[in-house]
């Protein structure tokens, strides 16, 4: 899924997303206050917190999907104004497991505009191997959606977000449902997506052992920011030990 909006904002000319000042409420209460965030190309910064904190409604807010105050700004190096492309994985949904949908089927719906049961040509399914090829998972090209392991849904959804490639890719909670080898080849394929691409990755996620061997930043979120920075100071800090209950917070 691909959403536009806007380039704007400076930021020296470096490829950056700026949050500043963005506010959310829902009647009186307010669901983000202040948050600024600043993330550059090749970045790949996860935001964690507890349930209920905001993290998604901070998606919708990028996405344009949700009202916000404050402002939302992209800078791309050495360009100027253009539509930006925002590739988006949302949590993985649930598919019926004697669904005959295939994933060929899936990206001729998504991408082709066909109905699924009406067969692909041989143009069509070379693009779906190109897009599968991103995410080495050519393989599951025939395979029944319904089939599919949490792992193997997750590439089949990001191949389909990276067509076409976007400048920012934003995942929600993609290690929901992957078992601990399928964290570290999903972590591993999305260190080798940023830098081959050279796009920024902005993800939610409740697992916290793959950040520091993946996260250039860790922002924690509860209403407003707590924490941010490196992923050792985020989670060595007070604030973290104090919304997740560990001992020694203050």
């Amino acid at each position: 899924m691909t959403h536009d909006s806007l380039h704007n904002g400076s930021c020296q000319g470096a490829c950056c997303l700026k949050i500043q000042d963005l506010s959310v409420r829902f009647g009186t209460d307010a669901v983000l206050e202040h948050v600024n965030l600043h993330m550059h190309c090749g970045q790949i910064v996860a935001l964690i917190g507890p349930n209920g904190a905001g993290k998604s409604t901070l998606i919708r807010a990028i996405l344009g999907e949700r009202a916000y105050t404050g402002s939302i700004t992209f800078s791309p190096a050495g360009r100027g104004p253009e539509k930006l492309r925002i590739g988006y994985v949302p949590q993985s949904p649930a598919f019926d497991p004697g669904d005959p949908v295939s994933v060929l089927d899936l990206f001729g719906c998504c991408l082709g505009r066909r109905p699924a049961f009406l067969p692909a040509g041989k143009r069509f399914r070379t693009r779906v191997l190109d897009c599968l090829a991103r995410v080495h998972g050519e393989a599951l090209i025939d395979k029944r959606i319904g089939a599919l392991s949490g792992g193997e849904v997750q590439r089949v959804l990001l191949a389909l977000a990276l067509e076409p490639m976007p400048h920012i890719l934003i995942l929600d909670e993609p290690l929901s449902g992957v078992d601990v080898e399928g964290m570290s080849l999903l972590m591993d394929m999305l260190d080798e997506i940023r830098r081959t691409y050279d796009l920024s990755i902005l993800m939610t996620t409740h697992d916290f052992s793959m950040l520091e061997r993946y996260c250039d930043q860790v922002v924690l979120i509860q209403h407003q920011v707590l924490a941010q920075g490196a992923p050792g100071e985020v989670l060595s800090s007070p604030a973290f030990r104090r919304v997740f209950h560990m001992g020694g917070g203050q």
